[in-house]
Order: structure tokens, then C-alpha cells, then sequence
């Protein structure tokens, strides 16, 4: 016992360290915690030697990793998941794991007889970082753009996809249909108890119990445990039945209070496990890097055309389709997970689990780098993949010379550069009360849905990336009499709102160009970049909410509101 309170200490120790190294170099901190443990570990000091403690550490980690990762599933979001999100999962998923088994069997890996090493990479290699790629997105503000929802879409059905998997994963060695019908049956009795214990029961004991913090976090740890325990006795593993016991936890009431009071001990332990594993990675022979680097080349390719190519046939162009498959290009946490149980069933090699490790390490490295420079590849590779043929929205959408006619020619009267919430805004004004105006006006946008919702409202519309300066040339900017910017610096790609007044000042010396300002500081640089008039949204935000403050204190609120509510009703936009 005082030794695995010993092996902890060093644990956490460890981490912290490495995990500051890590944030001031703009590394992942699963990274430095896989370091962490390779450090202290068998393999590296040799500090923590007991195999018993690095079990422990391992499986309480698992277990409190998969809890949360089922918390956050959130089952409503998948039930209402587009088309494309499905085609895109769907084809990324089957066609990596197809791609996957012939890759690993072709380079000789197992599958049979007790040994399932092609099996483990594949399906490992189908999943993506949940951690690094929110983190990432969040940090270029690009959750919530077409790209950004397709991509937060497939890694929820990549987590359905890894529940399946653990479900018949103990039964590997034995897969019979009948074995997996037990297996899959032992699951739905799970989750069927689970669900209706969390839909029926929970709420009325955490009702009770709300004002007592401490009550919720031991409530909810008190259900993840018993989930657990129930799953190893129906011969599942702990480790899904704290999953589902997460996922049944998602969807009630006090979801977000329990997640919010269960992340500091998550963190905890998933440090720890990542530690832990750490320390069971070997020093690497060369023949371990060698399949390393496969297996992740294998991750990238196999990526790149398994996401892209649904993406492309549904007609979300060129970019929309890239950039997602780059944001998924890498291993996931729970690929780990995966790899992990097999490796405690004996059903992989250790050999090839230490080089799923290193991948996992390379591609969390290189990803990041990716992701963060995403618009410029894409742009980079927009260019080679028309010269090969691949045709993008600007090329007419398969609606034959009518969309071709619709969606080209010289700009009109008043060009709108960039489609975002402010512009879906003014054109629902100009709808209400100049309808006529709407004749006059060419919107320009590189989003998919953008694009083919103003075409079937019968607007002009030009598909292109705004900061190409071929884009705006060809699209006829300069002959057009006014320019509008509403895209703020903080959601422009490759461009600044002062970069594009420049240029279309140089493309058009007489156009009334109106920009954004997002910071007051910038009002005066848009002016000597050529502007006419700049707009600073936060002002008629205050001027908003000063009217309420009004009609508040007036006794109005009501009036108010039932007058917003009117306008708002009244309103037809793209983008809701």
C-alpha cells in the first residue's frame, strides 16, 4: 500500500513537471505525461518497478477516462446528425478499417488464432483525438464552422463505433455469431438498466441531494463504479461499463453538474493512466520505429481518403472536405484504450502496442502542427487537386448549365465578401423591407451550404475563398459600386478585415467599402486602408441592450420581448 502511494506521488510529480515543459513548447500534454511515465518507469529510472501498482494506476484511469468520455456523448446531437455527418463517419469508418486489415495482414501482422494484432491497429486507427482536436479548434475558433461541425460529428460516431468494439472485444478469441449476439445482448441489458435507472430514479435522488456538491460528486462516482462492477460481472470489463454508465448520465438533468464536478478528478486520473502507460513502453528498437512510422503514414493516408471522398461526392467542395480530414488525421486517446484492453487480454503483441504508442506520439506532435496551419495546406492543395480533375463548387454543382448560370458571372451593384451571421442577418433585413435590393446583391463564400441555400433562394452567389486574390478578381470586385465586409478579424481565414480593404481598394479606387472593426484601435487603420465607413458591432450591441435596460426599468420587458419575438418570427436566414 505504501508503495503504490509512493508510485503516485512520483506519478503526479512527474507529470506536473514535464506537463509545464510541454505547455510553454506548445506540445500535447498527453505527450509529456507518456513521457512522464517512460521516465520513472522499468524502462527509464526504474523508480516505479511494481507491475501490481502500475495495474492499479492503469485501470482506476481507464475507468474514470471512459466515464467522462461517456459523459459527453451526447446522444440527442448523433440522433440529429445530418446526412453528410453520417456519410462522412460512415464511409471514414468502414473504409479505415477495411483499408486497415488488408494494410496490417499485408505487412504481416496477425489475425487468428488468439492473436488479433491486425484487428486492434485497424479498428486504433479508425479513431481520432477527441482531446487535441477540440483543443485546437477551439483555440482558431472553428468549432462552430461547417468543417469544424463535421468534424466534432464524426468523432461522436467514432466513440459509437468504439463502444461497439469493446462490446465483442472480449470475445475475440471465441467469434462465433452466437458469442457475439451474447455479447451484444449483455450490453443491451446493461444499457437498457442503466438508462431507465438514470431516467427514472437518479433524478429524484439527485433532486434531493442538489444543494450538497459533495453529495453529487459521490452520487455520481457511486453510480460509475456500480456500472463497472455490474458490467464485470455480466463478463464484460469495468472499463465499458463506465462508459455506459456515462453515457446513461449524459442525457439527464444534472449532466452538466456532475461533469462539471467529476473534470478535476478526471483529470487526475486520466493523467495517470497516461502515465502509467507510459511506463510500459520499452526503449524503442528500430524495428518498433519502423512499424511506428507505418502505422502512421497508414493513419494519414488512409484518413485523408476515407473522410475526404464521401465528403467530395456529397458536394461539400474542395475545402469543406480537406479540412476535415486533417483535423481527424491522427491517433486517438481511446485508440490507446482499445489497444490497452487488448494487450490485458493477450490478444496483441507487445511489440506492436509499443508502436502504436509511438505513432500515437508522432501524429499528436504533427497533428497539432497540422491543424494549426490547415487553411494554408488546403489552400495549397486546392490548386493540384483541380489540375488532376477534381472539381470544385465554383464549377457548378451537377445541376448542369442552370447552377452554372446561377452561381457565376461578374459581380452585381453591392458584393457582400464573406457569409457569417452578420450578413445572414442583413439579407433577412433587406428581405423584409427591400426585397427588390436583393437583385443587386453577389454574395461570395467558400461554405458548401452557404452556397447552395442562397442558390435555391435564386440569389448571386460565388463560390471562392475571399482572401485569393484570383478569387476576387474574377468574381468582377472591381467593377462593383459597393463592398461589404462583415466577417470579423476573429473568423477570417488568411486574411485580416484591413488586408482585404487594401486589396479591393486596389482592385476598385471608387467602391464604398464597408468593413468590421473588432477592436476600437482598428477603426483608424480601416480608414487609411481605404474604408468608407466601418462599422463596430459592440456599439450597436450596447445601444441594444441599453433599450432593454429602458424598457426594463419602464415596466416593458414584456413589450418588448413580444416585439422581438415578431421580428424574429418574420425572418428567413441562412444561417439560424
Amino acid at each position: 500500500m505504501h508503495e503504490l502511494i509512493r508510485d503516485i506521488t512520483l506519478c503526479i510529480l512527474f507529470a506536473w513537471m514535464l506537463g509545464l515543459l510541454a505547455h510553454f513548447s506548445r506540445q500535447p500534454l498527453i505527450l509529456a505525461y507518456l513521457i512522464a511515465g517512460f521516465c520513472i518507469g522499468p524502462f527509464g529510472a526504474g523508480w516505479v518497478k511494481s507491475q501490481e501498482s502500475i495495474s492499479v494506476i492503469s485501470e482506476l484511469g481507464l475507468i474514470f477516462m471512459l466515464f467522462m468520455i461517456g459523459l459527453e456523448i451526447d446522444l440527442k446531437k448523433i440522433v440529429r446528425a445530418g446526412k453528410v455527418i453520417l456519410f462522412a463517419a460512415g464511409g471514414q469508418l468502414l473504409g479505415g478499417c477495411l483499408l486497415g486489415v488488408l494494410f496490417f495482414i499485408g505487412i504481416g501482422l496477425s489475425l487468428g488464432g488468439g492473436h488479433f494484432d491486425a484487428i486492434y491497429l485497424c479498428v486504433a486507427c479508425a479513431l481520432s483525438s477527441t482531446v487535441i482536436i477540440v483543443k485546437v479548434l477551439y483555440e482558431k475558433r472553428e468549432l462552430d464552422t461547417l468543417p469544424g461541425r463535421i468534424t466534432l460529428g464524426v468523432l461522436v460516431l467514432q466513440d459509437i463505433f468504439a463502444i461497439l468494439f469493446l462490446a465483442v472485444q472480449p470475445s475475440l478469441a471465441n467469434l462465433e455469431v452466437t458469442v457475439i449476439l451474447l455479447s451484444i445482448g449483455r450490453v443491451a441489458v446493461l444499457v437498457a438498466a442503466a438508462l431507465l435507472i438514470s431516467r427514472y430514479v437518479l433524478p429524484r435522488l439527485f433532486h434531493q441531494i442538489a444543494r450538497r456538491p459533495e453529495l453529487i460528486l459521490l452520487g455520481a462516482l457511486a453510480w460509475c463504479f456500480l456500472v463497472a462492477e455490474t458490467a464485470e460481472r455480466l463478463s464484460l470489463s469495468r472499463e465499458m461499463g463506465a462508459l455506459i454508465a456515462g453515457v446513461s448520465l449524459s442525457t439527464f438533468p444534472y449532466a452538466l453538474d456532475v461533469t462539471a464536478k467529476v473534470t478535476t478528478l478526471r483529470d487526475f486520473f486520466i493523467t495517470l493512466f497516461f502515465v502509467a502507460l507510459g511506463m510500459t513502453i520499452p526503449v524503442p528498437g528500430l524495428s518498433v520505429i519502423g512499424m511506428a512510422l507505418m502505422i502512421a503514414a497508414f493513419t494519414v493516408v488512409s484518413r485523408l481518403v476515407t473522410t475526404f471522398t464521401p465528403l467530395y461526392l456529397m458536394k461539400q467542395g474542395l475545402r469543406a472536405s480537406l479540412l476535415p480530414a486533417l483535423n481527424l488525421a491522427q491517433i486517438s486517446e481511446f485508440s490507446l484504450v482499445v489497444i490497452q484492453t487488448g494487450v490485458s487480454d493477450h490478444h496483441i503483441a507487445a511489440e506492436t502496442a509499443n508502436a502504436a504508442s509511438f505513432a500515437f506520439v508522432v501524429l499528436a506532435v504533427l497533428s497539432t502542427f497540422v491543424m494549426t496551419r490547415s487553411d494554408e495546406i488546403t489552400r495549397w492543395a486546392i490548386g493540384p487537386l483541380k489540375r488532376i480533375g477534381l472539381r470544385d463548387l465554383d464549377h457548378g454543382n451537377g445541376h448542369a448549365e442552370e447552377s452554372h448560370e446561377a452561381g457565376h458571372g461578374e459581380a452585381r451593384r453591392i458584393v457582400i465578401l464573406g457569409f457569417f451571421r452578420a450578413a445572414s442577418a442583413l439579407l433577412a433585413e433587406i428581405e423584409r423591407q427591400a426585397p427588390v435590393l436583393l437583385e443587386q446583391i453577389t454574395v461570395v463564400d467558400f461554405n458548401p451550404n452557404v452556397y447552395q441555400t442562397l442558390l435555391s433562394r435564386g440569389l448571386h452567389v460565388i463560390y471562392g475563398d475571399i482572401s485569393s486574390a484570383d478569387t476576387l478578381l474574377h468574381a468582377g470586385v472591381g467593377k462593383s459600386e459597393m463592398i461589404i465586409l462583415s466577417v470579423p478579424d476573429a473568423l477570417l481565414k488568411g486574411a485580416s478585415n484591413e488586408k482585404l480593404v487594401r486589396h479591393v481598394r486596389t482592385l476598385n479606387p471608387t467602391a464604398m467599402i464597408v468593413a468590421t472593426a473588432d477592436l476600437l484601435s482598428d477603426v483608424g487603420e480601416l480608414y487609411a486602408a481605404g474604408a468608407s465607413y466601418v462599422t463596430v458591432t459592440r456599439l450597436s450591441d450596447a445601444h441594444e441592450l441599453f433599450t432593454v435596460i429602458e424598457a426594463a426599468q419602464a415596466g416593458l420587458l414584456a413589450d418588448k420581448r413580444a416585439e422581438l419575438d415578431l421580428r424574429l418570427g418574420e425572418r428567413r436566414e441562412v444561417l439560424p
